[in-house]
């Protein structure tokens, strides 16, 4: 375990910034070896004062900051790879606004950090706003003035150098930041205060604050790298014309009620951002733009937000400061195109949430992550010759909020394209939407070439997605332990998205152990093909649990489909020219009445091993005059329109207990 050391430095002239007075202390003092509790042992010594003099911290020490740390002009504080510093504050958060590093303007900080070993500052008790995080004031020029006064600490920052020097710092991750002094003012993670553009600020992460995680006030630094998670207000906020620029920004917001990914106010510096992803599973606002404010952003991509543009003025009208993607700002669009920043740049940060977005098309092979949750907020699409492989345990969320939107989320495998889903029943792959609203996504669609009575080219009634060909034994890939939630969107009266559409699919497909939960329409839907299921357990699809058309003539076994709500259609609807497809072991269970098996037109089965229990309808014959039941059969024997089917049950529920 490391030691915990007490740094404490005075001024030789008191300052008024403190609320206590020091005195010199340099001993070591080492931690019970047996502690490992995480939190400071009572009793070591503090770090806080005033840093006169050019210091260098240990390396890979653990210091306790219970103060203000002051590094004051002509000094320079250096802080060595694998340095934590703790900021130790009351639960109750009294004292926070008073802990925090300040770099005074003439003062420097050299943050020596690597890949492998970042320095580190938090909050002893990892709770958001517990203390006031880094701030640094600079000699840049800044529309406050000059040597103007911070909202935080009394402060001085400003002047006319605008390539002012404050310092370095590479590979920092600082967490639990922006103590709040009232409603109007709070602390962020990273405040910067007029810096120059001299100041090299790359590799940094700024997790879990209260308030915002960068703000510029003025200035013209610039930072490389640059990844924020959570923080409750803005992840990057400017005003009083920062200039500088950004390059290679991740965002990401998780929990409800933050803010914004950028907030600019005020005069406009025209400030240079080249690669920006921004990943919201919550909803909230992108881009906000108040005031005259404005910025050239180049690499815009935008992922969840119900806003991805909101200018404040109403009376604002010209837009042409903001340049987005090389134009001007369009209220209409979205940006949501593929991430330009890839989150695994940071994955030198241990405490990052592990959330990345799909892109919107794959054309190779993609293998995705299973410690990492996966945002889709539009079309993901495998194209022909391109392979996605989702391992066991690997989550993925769509997100939406409207039907609107929900109709354009979906991921589609086109012919020629392929999906290896490698869930276990210890860990299955689940897709799900953020909202748990049924019918909130598209689903899994698959486009094969089998023979389809649409014909070779057929378009689909959903994406225009061709399917259909004359290749039964078609390989579109494998799914193996698949949990599908809350499909089904609905595009109009007569169309509508199933939780898996299988599109003239194949025998060469392996499907085998699926479930699918809360679908607004069917659960499972075959538009011709020869592919077979294997395993398949449907609950509460609002329109029918299995439903075929177009001469589909594979095999389903092994089906339990649940219903326990109202309205909701069939266990089994079939449409059209009857292939003969092949229903082995079918159970399915009614709390709620409703219809059990549909045939329209000529449509037909041979099922094995059917139990029904709960409908009120058994066998719903759509044509009235349809007399010629024998492409119908139960047990080999034609079906029986008075019978009851209710026999002891042919699939033990307790096979899909691998379904949470």
């Amino acid at each position: 375990m490391k030691k915990l050391k007490k740094l404490l430095l005075m001024s030789a002239v008191a300052v008024g910034l403190f609320a206590t007075s020091c005195s010199s202390d340099n001993n070591i003092e080492p931690i019970d070896p047996t502690d490992d509790s995480g939190q400071i042992p009572s009793g070591n010594l503090e770090l806080n004062g005033s840093v006169e003099e050019d210091r260098t911290l240990d390396a890979a020490e653990t210091y306790s900051l219970t103060g203000i740390l002051s590094v004051e002009s002509g000094a320079t504080l250096t802080i060595p790879a694998g340095t934590e510093i703790i900021a130790d504050t009351d639960t109750d958060q009294s004292d926070a606004t008073n802990v925090y590093i300040v770099v005074q303007k003439g003062g420097q900080i050299d943050i020596q950090g690597s890949a492998s070993s970042p320095v580190i500052m938090r909050s002893a008790n990892g709770q958001a706003g517990t203390w006031g995080g880094l701030i640094i004031a600079g000699n840049a020029p800044t529309a406050a003035g000059t040597n103007a006064t911070a909202e935080v600490g009394g402060i001085v920052y400003g002047g006319e150098d605008a390539s002012d020097d404050s310092g370095s710092i590479n590979y920092l991750v600082l967490s639990d930041a922006g103590a709040s002094i009232n409603s109007e003012s709070q602390f962020n993670g990273l405040s910067l205060y007029a810096v120059g553009s001299e100041t090299s600020i790359q590799n940094v992460a700024l997790i879990n604050g209260a308030d915002d995680g960068v703000e510029f006030f003025g200035g013209s630094v610039a930072i490389t790298n640059l990844y924020l998670e959570n923080n409750e207000d803005d992840a990057v906020d400017w005003t009083e014309r920062w200039n500088g620029s950004l390059e290679n920004v991740y965002v990401l917001h998780t929990i409800e009620n933050f803010s914004t990914a950028i907030e600019a106010d005020k005069e406009n510096g025209n400030p240079i951002i080249n690669n920006f992803t921004a990943v919201s599973t919550t909803g909230g606002t992108a881009l906000q733009f108040k005031s005259v404010s404005g910025a050239t952003i180049t690499g815009l991509s935008l992922s969840g937000y119900d806003t991805a543009i909101d200018i404040t003025d109403d009376n604002r009208t010209d837009l042409s400061s903001i340049i987005l993607n090389g134009a001007t700002a369009d209220l209409n669009a979205d940006y949501s195109g593929d991430p330009t920043v890839d989150a695994s740049m940071f994955d030198w940060i241990s405490n990052r949430g592990q959330v990345s977005v799909l892109p919107s098309t794959i054309e190779g092979n993609l293998s995705l992550d299973a410690n990492n949750e996966y945002v889709i907020s539009s079309i993901v699409s495998v194209e022909d010759g391109a392979k996605l492989t989702i391992p066991a345990g690997t989550q993925i969320t769509a997100r939406s909020d409207s039907e609107t939107s929900a109709t354009s989320i979906y991921i589609v495998v086109q012919r020629g394209g392929m999906i290896d889903i490698q869930g276990t029943e210890n860990n299955p792959v689940v897709m799900s939407s953020t909202s748990g609203e049924a019918g909130s996504w598209g689903g899994l669609v698959i486009a094969g070439n089998a023979s389809t009575d649409a014909g070779a080219n057929a378009t689909a009634e959903v994406g225009g997605i061709i399917y259909g060909g004359d290749e039964d034994n078609d390989n579109s890939g494998s799914i193996e332990y698949l949990v599908l939630k809350d499909a089904g969107a609905s595009i109009n009266s007569e169309s509508q998205y199933n939780g898996l559409s299988l599109y003239a699919v194949g025998s060469g497909t392996s499907i085998e152990n699926i479930a699918i939960l809360n679908g607004a329409d069917d659960g499972v839907e075959f538009f011709g093909g020869t592919v077979s299921i294997k395993n398949i357990y449907l609950e509460n699809n609002e329109d029918d649990a299995v439903d075929w058309t177009e001469g589909w003539n594979g095999t389903i076994e092994n089906t339990y489909v649940n219903h326990t709500i109202n309205n909701f259609s069939t266990a089994i609807e079939a449409d059209k020219r009857n292939a003969n497809p092949k229903v082995i072991n079918f159970t399915a269970v009614s709390t709620t009445g409703g219809t059990a098996l549909q045939f329209k037109a000529t449509s037909g089965a041979v099922i094995e091993g059917l139990s029904l229990s709960g409908y009120e309808t058994i066998i719903d014959i759509t044509d009235d005059n349809r007399t010629d039941l024998t492409g119908i059969t139960v047990d080999g024997v034609v079906v029986d329109l008075t019978a009851a089917y209710d026999a002891e049950a042919t699939v033990d529920v307790a096979m899909f207990d691998w379904v949470d």
